[in-house]
């Protein structure tokens, strides 16, 4: 029984080690790969593949951020919810409860942000 117990971690080490190796190992290749001759129009900056005139730092509002942070939020909910629409006849009543409680959540995160005015662009 022993045996068998550490032979199972064995699998979760090797997958771990894969885990970390796969992504790191093409990087670490095309560092020592890749010719490197750096020349001044190489190491320019550039906008959309033109050079940049004037100031180049621009402060967004904060407002676009959390705008996009509210799409996601509502974007991860689609992903939750289209599943469960799906197999909606084979779910029971518990299902459709939790369903309630989350999607209740969500709206009151967005009655919240809408109180905060977070949803006003100007």
């Amino acid at each position: 029984m022993s045996d068998n117990y550490s032979y199972n971690y064995l699998f979760i080490a090797i997958f771990t080690a894969v885990a970390i190796l796969f992504p790191l190992l093409p990087i670490v290749l095309a560092h020592f790969v890749t010719p490197k001759k750096p020349s001044p129009i190489k190491n320019a900056t550039y906008e959309c593949g033109m050079e940049t005139k004037g100031e180049t730092w621009v402060q967004f509002r904060v407002q676009y951020y959390l705008f996009a942070l509210l799409f996601v939020i509502f974007d991860i909910e689609t992903i939750f919810v289209y599943p469960w629409a799906v197999a909606f006849n084979k779910l029971g009543l518990f299902a459709f409860v939790e369903m309630i409680v989350f999607l209740g959540i969500l709206a009151l995160g967005w009655a919240y942000a809408w109180k905060k005015g977070v949803l006003e662009w100007i």
